[in-house]
């Protein structure tokens, strides 16, 4: 599983430019922003959390489609799937996943502080969206693997794996979102859709490897 892992690390460094692509966007989203909503720096230190957070999310379904397209186009999908049972499946299924987000999706976590002083964000609102993004953007690739693993024999299932993906991360979108603002606003609470954030991200841990393993075992069918 180790050697796995670095393997799809490498090809994810490869592929396209990866990590450095999603940075770009994730920063032409944010970039846009003031051109949009006005030069109210209060108005953009209040909509920073939600912004950064739509942002991250719409970097990462940019490079869902690329989870299995690599080892479906070399052959080694298919023998994956034939002489592997479906627990075993599931587990490969969770390394992947695991590669993917460390190489595509944590830059853009560690990128996010940077993008919060541009939206001028305070300190303690900016650590806020890096935490509730390190703990809720695996869910989102954990839910994105099954999409992806939906639509890996189609030719182009790009696009189809954005529509599959995006409405099931709306609640890690909202969760996400009302921890950051309950960082920074008395009335609003912290930890509980925190909580909620981080019980997401197990869930999705548990289910997701389990639905991608099904849906790759009946595409092979």
């Amino acid at each position: 599983m180790g050697a796995l892992f670095v393997r799809d690390a490498r090809l994810g460094l490869r592929a396209g430019g990866g990590a450095l692509v999603g940075i770009l966007f994730f920063l032409a989203v944010i970039a846009v922003v003031p051109f949009g909503v006005g030069p109210d720096l209060k108005l953009l230190a209040r909509i920073g959390a939600a912004m950064l957070w739509i942002g991250a999310l719409l970097a990462t379904l940019l490079g869902l489609d690329r989870l299995f397209q690599a080892d479906r186009d070399d052959g080694s999908l298919d023998l994956l799937i034939m002489n592997s049972e479906r627990r075993m499946l599931a587990i490969t299924v969770l390394v992947k996943c695991l590669a993917h987000w460390t190489v595509s999706v944590l830059p853009l976590v560690i990128a996010a502080p940077l993008l919060g002083l541009f939206m001028n964000m305070e300190p303690l609102a900016i650590g806020a969206v890096t935490l509730t993004l390190l703990i809720g953007t695996p869910a989102i690739t954990l839910i994105g693997a099954v999409g992806a693993a939906v639509a890996v024999s189609l030719p182009r299932g790009g696009l189809l794996v954005s529509v599959i993906v995006l409405p099931l991360t709306i609640p890690v979108l909202i969760f996400g979102v009302s921890a950051s603002y309950g960082a920074i606003e008395d009335p609003a609470p912290f930890l509980a859709p925190l909580l909620i954030l981080g019980a997401i991200t197990l869930f999705f841990a548990v289910i997701g490897p389990w639905a991608a393993a099904a849906a790759l075992k009946s595409s092979a069918d």
